[in-house]
């Protein structure tokens, strides 16, 4: 990095409005050739509306854009990237009837002049590229057929094939192993090394410290905050992004659970139909948050699915008050009391194309109906302004489309959803994925404040920290079966990746 020369890009007094919201209010920003730079800040503090600026798909109302030394405007995402500035998002956009290949090379079709395209040589190309980040994905598979996190790959592996002077990812680990993660920062101090200025937006304080430069914070469409890493801590970078301490980021844990009646739920011998999951047991008692830790596809989401219904079971019993819960599809799990939150709200967590207020009574259409059947819009409307203060939702209104709200804000939404059906149990997969720490701590004490209510949670999360901070006990999945149980001192991250990866101690003496 030489601050002596031009910065790779710069960005001064970028202004952007919404009708009466205004997302930037002066924005400015620079990132020097050579440079992992993070963009920091709470989900809707502009980090997205920014980033798109910078990557054509947005123009500003106001502002400056350099790159290199070079006043730039963009008229587009196409020409932005043939001005050398590459975006990998955060929601994956990636055509899922196409090749892992067609995908990462679509930017090419209709540039070379001819009607075809040669597929040995993009395959070929593609593999080259994959390499380095995950070599065991076939660049000829269907998007469609890949995981969560090898999709997120692929749209990595896309932006990597661009000639870029300046590459933004926003949020590229969220949906990652550590595995996946760490060959991903290899990638990038690659990059680095070559004099490419890299613009990283992420919420997880650790990433950041670890392989970032310096850092620029948003707040509420400002910039608020710009130095060093060298010379900063995680808690005055946090107390930038929120404009407050954090005083308990976790919430203080349950005094101690009462095990001495029958447990809220029981699951016995669980297993489905695709032997993702194999014999199954454990119980969660009323008041508990039990968390459930794990490897990428070890069987944490289908061991949930599997309770709720969502995937169906070979055998085994889901107890419920120590009543049998016959569960032949999500529709009998909710009637009993059981919701689930999925892990990709994209897909499966919310409606984007409706109303906050339609969401949220979306799965409990009884509660805002008459007696004749007539949905009552104002009960609707009440019942998400209720849920919303309870989540301290950020909108401008329950009538607000969700795909206008931030990240966490429609994370929020899908979990205000599912207390509208006023469940027993919670289980949460990934919960706060993609979501800024003041909207975090957020979520971790309202699921505390429902285990105080008697409401039993399971929490699947990839992150340990939160599986520690977090939970009451925690059970470790390894190939579709529980691996152990840890609580109190012993629930250590060093103890949950042993069990996770089925090493011992004795194997490593």
């Amino acid at each position: 990095m030489n601050p002596a020369s031009p910065p790779m890009l710069a960005l001064r007094g970028v202004r952007k409005r919404y009708g009466a919201v205004t997302a930037l209010a002066g924005v400015s920003l620079t990132a020097h050739r050579g440079e992992i730079h993070a963009l920091c800040g709470e989900n809707g503090a502009g980090k997205s509306t920014l980033m798109k600026i910078v990557s054509g798909i947005v123009q500003p109302d106001a502002g400056e854009l350099r790159l290199n030394g070079r006043a730039l405007r963009l008229d587009g995402p196409a020409h932005a990237m043939r001005q050398g500035i590459g975006l990998v998002h955060q929601e994956i956009a990636l055509c899922e009837d196409a090749t892992v290949a067609e995908n990462m090379f679509m930017a090419e079709v209709g540039r070379r002049g001819r009607p075809w395209m040669d597929y040995r040589d993009l395959k070929r190309r593609a593999a080259q590229v994959l390499a380095r980040l995950s070599p065991d994905i076939d660049p000829g598979r269907r998007v469609s057929q890949l995981s969560l996190s090898q999709q997120q790959l692929v749209e990595i592996a896309k932006a990597l094939t661009l000639d870029c002077q300046v590459l933004i990812l926003d949020e590229p680990t969220a949906a990652l192993t550590g595995q996946e993660s760490s060959a991903l920062f290899r990638v990038l101090h690659g990059l680095k090394a070559r004099g490419m200025a890299i613009v990283y937006i992420s919420h997880r304080m650790a990433e950041i410290f670890e392989h970032c430069d310096r850092a620029t914070v948003l707040r509420d469409g400002r910039d608020v905050f710009s130095a060093p890493l060298a010379g900063t801590t995680a808690d005055e970078l946090v107390r930038c992004m929120v404009g407050r301490d954090l005083t308990q980021y976790f919430p203080p844990k349950a005094d101690g659970i009462d095990d001495s009646g029958t447990p809220l739920l029981e699951v016995d011998g669980l297993c489905d139909r695709q032997d993702r999951v194999g014999g199954v047991s454990f119980a969660l008692r009323r008041g508990e948050i039990l968390g459930i830790a794990g490897l990428m596809g070890a069987g944490r989401t289908e061991l949930a699915e599997t309770v709720c219904g969502l995937r169906p079971a070979r055998r085994g019993a889901v107890r419920l008050r120590g009543r049998p819960l016959r569960v032949r599809g999500y529709r009998d799990a909710l009637r009993g009391g059981l919701a689930y939150l999925s892990e990709d709200r994209k897909a499966a967590g919310v409606f984007l194309d409706l109303s906050i207020a339609q969401n949220v009574a979306a799965m409990a259409l009884q509660r805002v109906s008459s007696r004749w059947g007539w949905l009552r819009r104002s009960a609707e409307a009440e019942m998400a302004r209720d849920l919303g203060r309870r989540l301290k939702l950020k909108s401008d209104g329950v009538h607000v489309c969700a795909a206008c709200l931030s990240g966490g804000n429609q994370q929020k939404v899908a979990i205000a959803k599912l207390l509208a059906t006023q469940p027993s149990v919670l289980l949460m997969d990934e919960p706060t994925r993609g979501v800024d720490v003041g909207a975090k701590s957020e979520i971790h004490h309202l699921l505390r404040d429902l285990a105080r209510q008697g409401m039993g949670i399971v929490v699947i999360s990839s992150e340990l920290p939160e599986i520690i901070g977090l939970c009451d006990r925690a059970l470790v999945v390894r190939e579709g079966r529980i691996a152990g149980e840890l609580s109190g001192p012993a629930m250590t991250e060093e103890a949950l990746l042993r069990l996770a990866s089925g090493f011992t101690k004795e194997e490593s003496a």
